[in-house]
């Protein structure tokens, strides 16, 4: 047992040794592996940050219904008595147009509205149905347009419905990714591998001439290939990381410019010990390949 492990760790300062060695080879190849990482992890990325987006939104369905402006009295006490009586709406709220223009005053809009010379927004009645499914969201949403005294109606989650929508694509596409590109990544720590032992045939065919067996030739290849994984891996972070610091200013002017409190959200300590664990085990894989794939040839 001891001595198993005294080849592991002999393995080990021998892969180091050598990384360390070839400082300019083993820093593109860790380039090339964080690049061919960052697409999957920055989608996936950008997927949990629209997800979170879309987390701030309103958890049921609303609908916004805008009064005409020539409304009269009448027509506004029968659509509060449809509302009020409307089996298929839940809660229902009334925003008279001074409340909505002091909201948008306070949202940092004031100097936009103080050049006006009357309210432009309408009487409204914020509504949360029963309801949830698309076709009956718009069902009711063209029976309440057809009343007298209203302007219009529209259904607040249509757009978030479709974001749901698009995120569901999103993260095949990224799964899509992380496989096409885990594949890629086996084949470019397969290459670098495969020089590796080319240049140290030699030193191999003694080895075996001696008694070594294949798992003892295999490991500090395979101790090679994890290293490599793990560069790649950091280094695919400090890229992320870095344009995580260029877009956190801009973004989060946009959201202050839309009165929201959105800020991007970075990866997780979990994710990012997933991203090392995921680039090592696939890096290690490729080498396993390059070490065994070789050995046959050299039989």
């Amino acid at each position: 047992m001891s001595n198993w492990l005294a080849h592991h760790f002999s393995s080990l300062v021998d892969a180091l040794r050598r990384f360390l060695r070839t400082p300019f080879a083993a820093g593109f190849t860790a380039l090339a592996v964080g690049v061919a990482i960052t697409l999957p992890v920055g989608m996936y990325l950008a997927v949990i940050n629209l997800n979170h987006l879309a987390g701030d939104l309103p958890a049921q369905p609303e609908i916004s219904l805008f009064l005409a402006d020539n409304a009269s009295q009448g027509e506004r006490a029968a659509i509060r008595q449809k509302l009020e009586a409307h089996p298929s709406i839940d809660r229902r709220r009334f925003v008279s147009r001074d409340d909505a223009l002091e909201r948008l005053n306070a949202q940092g809009l004031a100097d936009l509205t103080a050049g006006l010379d009357r309210n432009p927004l309408p009487d409204a009645w914020v509504l949360t149905p029963k309801l949830s499914s698309p076709r009956e969201m718009e069902a009711l949403r063209k029976e309440l347009s057809a009343l007298p005294g209203v302007e219009s109606v529209q259904a607040d989650s249509v757009w978030a419905e479709r974001l749901q929508a698009l995120l569901g694509i999103g993260r095949q596409i990224v799964l899509l990714l992380t496989t096409l590109f885990g594949l890629a990544l086996i084949a470019i720590a397969s290459n670098a591998i495969r020089a590796q032992i080319l240049a140290r045939r030699e030193e191999i065919e003694v080895s075996r001439l001696i008694g070594a067996t294949d798992r003892y030739i295999r490991r500090p290849f395979l101790y090679y290939g994890a290293l490599q994984g793990a560069t790649g891996a950091l280094a695919a972070l400090g890229i992320l990381a870095l344009l995580g610091l260029a877009l956190d200013a801009p973004v989060s002017q946009l959201a202050t410019l839309y009165g929201s409190p959105f800020r991007l959200v970075p990866l997780g300590i979990v994710e990012v010990g997933m991203v090392l664990g995921v680039a090592t085990l696939f890096s290690w894989l490729g080498a396993w390949v390059a070490v065994t794939r070789t050995l046959r040839k050299f039989d």
